[in-house]
């Protein structure tokens, strides 16, 4: 069993408060990742479950034991850098056996695990090879192999794949998936890159100023954000958001603001009343954020009932999708949509109307920040 518990880490640089109050479990086998802009406190935490940086407080356990005042070198963990940091002088098949050597193996066993290990990564026309000689997959899977000939209890990945061009990035974040999961290792994986965590992840842990945001699978954080920072960062295009408030009129709740005003479905008006503690009325000053995928927005060429009109202001064509930037009043919003569903083609300058997906629509707290829906 290789489990990882943080509790109530805290890391400080001078006046910095780089990792604050970080509590985190990572069951055996998972790929965890740890997801932020940057300075966000990701590697930081990366960095003190390596043993590279002491916490200010707080305890790290690896299998039960507490690891805080172990040595990197005792605690039975591989990382892979951001930059590989392969010895430039040393061939493939000595990079795989360096980290053999300093544990004192007998060469016979060296050699045994070196071709376990090529014969795995598919690395046995390159162990002769130098660095200098090896393309910038290839480099990456001799730091996949350096850290996994070792057989660790844990992987700690460092943005592994960011000197990778795009297309090379989408083959090897594949690779590095299936590897982990044929050697069920536990893993923490740290990215900037929303699209590279949704795509490996068991479960991803967005962070924002050293604070995490929110815990959950792909498909958790992607629809059914915590607050304004993950609904945000999570998803492209963006999540549009618009400021808002609620009205009743007539026996119905409707979401408003200087440009729309729309009912909002019965069951959703429930739970925002049961959300936000409201008995009877809505108070009218209460300040929302109104937020909507763009692969939510439905657009239409005619009026409808309850849709809101709106210019056509840029179309950016990509692949058998079509993103329409949209003004509304001051705002630009963001819809995307099949080109074949959608049922027209829109034109620079066309008015056209939006509906919302109300099953997808969101309501942020504006103070808190906080989803209410």
């Amino acid at each position: 069993m290789s489990k990882v518990v943080l509790e109530h880490l805290h890391c400080w640089y001078g006046p910095t408060h780089a990792v604050d109050d970080v509590n985190l479990v990572v069951e055996d086998g998972e790929l965890c990742v740890l997801l932020g802009p940057t300075g966000c406190g990701k590697t930081s935490t990366l960095r003190m479950i390596a043993g590279f940086v002491r916490p200010a407080s707080g305890d790290i356990y690896l299998d039960g034991q507490r690891i805080n005042d172990l040595y990197p070198g005792d605690r039975n963990i591989a990382m892979i850098f951001q930059s590989y940091a392969l010895y430039p002088h040393m061939t493939v098949r000595e990079q795989f056996a360096f980290p053999l050597k300093a544990s004192r193996m007998s060469a016979q066993e060296i050699k045994e695990r070196i071709q376990e290990t090529a014969d795995f990564l598919h690395m046995h026309e390159f162990l002769d090879r130098y660095p200098g000689e090896l393309s910038a997959g290839q480099q990456q899977r001799v730091a996949v192999g350096r850290a996994l000939i070792r057989r660790p209890k844990l992987f700690l990945m460092d943005e592994p794949l960011s000197q990778l061009d795009a297309r090379l990035r989408v083959e090897m974040r594949a690779t590095l998936r299936r590897l982990q999961q044929d050697l069920g290792i536990t893993t923490i994986y740290v990215t900037h890159d929303q699209l590279e965590a949704q795509s490996v992840a068991d479960k991803i842990v967005v962070m924002n100023l050293g604070r995490i945001q929110q815990i959950g699978s792909s498909l958790e954080i992607y629809g059914n954000p915590a607050n304004l920072f993950v609904a945000g960062f999570i998803g492209s295009p963006p999540m549009n958001f618009l400021d808002c408030h609620l009205e009743q009129r007539e026996g119905q709740v409707y979401v408003c603001n200087d440009n729309f005003a729309f009912p909002l479905r019965p069951d959703l008006a429930r739970r925002v009343e049961q959300t936000l503690k409201v008995s009877q009325t809505f108070r009218v000053s209460q300040q929302l954020v109104l937020g909507i995928r763009p692969e939510h927005i439905r657009l239409s060429p005619e009026a409808k009932a309850n849709a809101i009109p709106t210019e056509v202001y840029v179309l950016e064509p990509q692949s058998n999708e079509l993103v329409v930037d949209l003004k509304l009043g001051d705002l630009i919003l963001k819809a995307r949509g099949d080109k074949r569903e959608m049922g027209f083609r829109p034109q620079l300058s066309q008015q056209v109307w939006m509906e919302f997906q109300q099953e997808h629509l969101h309501l942020f707290d504006k103070d808190s920040e906080d989803c209410i829906i």
